[in-house]
Formats: C-alpha cells, sequence, structure tokens
C-alpha cells in the first residue's frame, strides 16, 4: 500500500482534475490526501449562506463533501488565501497564495508529506494547466515540498493533453456541436499560453472511465461554484466522458513518450 498526496489549488480543483485516479487509489487500497493551498475565498459566494457562515466555511464543508465522496482518507489546508485571477489586485494581499513565500509555503507542504510518509506528491505542470497564478504556485510548491520532505517522494504533475482536447473540439466543430466554434485549445488562457501540455511533454495518459460516475458526484459536492462546476456538470454524458474520462501526468525525468497506464503503480 502506498501514500499519495495531491496538492490542489482550490477546493473543487481536485474534482474536476484528479478525482478518477484518487477513487481508482482508494479502491486499490492506497491512502489517499487532499491538501488544499488556498480555501477558495474568491469563488463564487453563494446566495444560500447561513447567519455566520462564511464563502470558506462553505467551501470547506465542500470539499469534505467531496472527500467523502472520493472516499480521501485526510483534507489538509496550507492555510492561504485565493489569489485570484491574473492581474487582480488579490494576487499581492499579504495572505494570497501568490504572495507567500516558496519557502514557507513548501514547508507546509512539507510536513504533511512528513506526517504521512507520501511515497508519491501530485500538483500541476509548469504553467497551471491554464495559468492561474495559485496554480502556477502550486506546481513551484510542489516541487520544493519534496525537496525538503524528509524521505523524498514520487513527483506527479496532473496537466491537461491540449492534442487531446483539440482532435474532440475538431470533431465537435464537425458535427456542428453547439458552442463548439466558440471555444479554441490552443488559444491563450490566464497567462497567454494554452491549455496543458502538447502530447510529446505527457508521460502518462490515464483511462478512468470506470469512475465517471463518482466523478460527477465529487463536482456536485462543490455546488456552490455555479459557473465553472455548473457549466462541467451541464454536460451530456457523452461530452462529460470526452472531457473527463482521462487523466494525464507529466513526470520529470522520465523518459519521454506518453503511455497509456498506470503511474502509482510503477
Amino acid at each position: 500500500m502506498s501514500t499519495i498526496v495531491f496538492l490542489h489549488a482550490h477546493p473543487d480543483d481536485e474534482a474536476s482534475q484528479t478525482s478518477g485516479s484518487m477513487t481508482r487509489l482508494v479502491e486499490e487500497g492506497h491512502r489517499v490526501v487532499a491538501v488544499f493551498a488556498t480555501n477558495g475565498d474568491h469563488g463564487e459566494a453563494p446566495d444560500d449562506l447561513a447567519e455566520g457562515e462564511t464563502t470558506v466555511d462553505r467551501r470547506r464543508a465542500e470539499a469534505a463533501r467531496s472527500a467523502e465522496v472520493i472516499g480521501t482518507h485526510r483534507v489538509a489546508w496550507l492555510g492561504y488565501a485565493d489569489s485570484g485571477m491574473s492581474g487582480w489586485e488579490q494576487n499581492t494581499a499579504e495572505s494570497a497564495f501568490t504572495a507567500a513565500d516558496l519557502d514557507e509555503a513548501a514547508a507546509r507542504f512539507a510536513r504533511v508529506v512528513d506526517e504521512e510518509d507520501a511515497d508519491v506528491v501530485v500538483g500541476y505542470d509548469w504553467h497551471g494547466g491554464y495559468g492561474h497564478p495559485d496554480h502556477v504556485k502550486v506546481h513551484h510548491v510542489l516541487h520544493r515540498g519534496a525537496e525538503l520532505a524528509a524521505r523524498r517522494p514520487r513527483v506527479l504533475e496532473s496537466t491537461m493533453n491540449r492534442d487531446a482536447l483539440r482532435r474532440s473540439n475538431e470533431a465537435a466543430r464537425a458535427a456542428g456541436a453547439p458552442g463548439a466554434e466558440d471555444w479554441d485549445p490552443d488559444s491563450p488562457m490566464d497567462d497567454g499560453n494554452p491549455l496543458g501540455e502538447p502530447e510529446a511533454a505527457i508521460h502518462w495518459d490515464v483511462d478512468v472511465a470506470p469512475w465517471l460516475g463518482t466523478k460527477r458526484k465529487a463536482l456536485e459536492a462543490h455546488a456552490s461554484q455555479t459557473s465553472d462546476v455548473g457549466m462541467m456538470l451541464a454536460m451530456p454524458d457523452e461530452a462529460f466522458a470526452a472531457m473527463f474520462g482521462r487523466e494525464y501526468y507529466i513526470e520529470p525525468g522520465r523518459a519521454p513518450g506518453m503511455v497509456q497506464g498506470w503511474p502509482f503503480s510503477s
């Protein structure tokens, strides 16, 4: 049995990006830990907050429900504020994750890694998949935290397969799917770079189709985020499967070449 620690920027990122792999790991008997860098306080503020309840309270509760769905054994928080999108004034707020000293943030993460004696840690690719400042920071904290850990774990970076997204979009356009013409995976994202990475930079292609039902339920747990999560949940089953049925990982130091397989047994 192994212990795998997933570092995510905000509550709900685990559901959309790695919940298929997390669910399979739990079913195989491994210990799965989710660490959130921020409280997600600049996400959507729900209209139905109870008296005295904050957006942070709600998002923490939603993260706990998602963990129950996935079977996550522990949820931990690094304690930083959401930094918002690129160029927002929140980027430089004193408590913002992006403004945090790298070694300090990495030490917080390394403490969890050491407490768990983790075998593998998982974060994001070099630009956080789509350039969000908190996601980019996760990449750096992931690697520095692994360096600071008492027993250095394997490192994997969750990413999106830009080539697969392009092929899927081209097929959708050819079929006349509504909205397909309005989206281009090669267009600049928050930091000016396109989505994810090309297949040539990816090492692991993981089929998580058998766990799509759990992935959908994990997303449903984050009901307050009606724009992003709501858009994902509104997808027809076929489109949802095409978008979320595979999860991709980069393994720094591994020889080039993407393989269909299971990185957590290698």
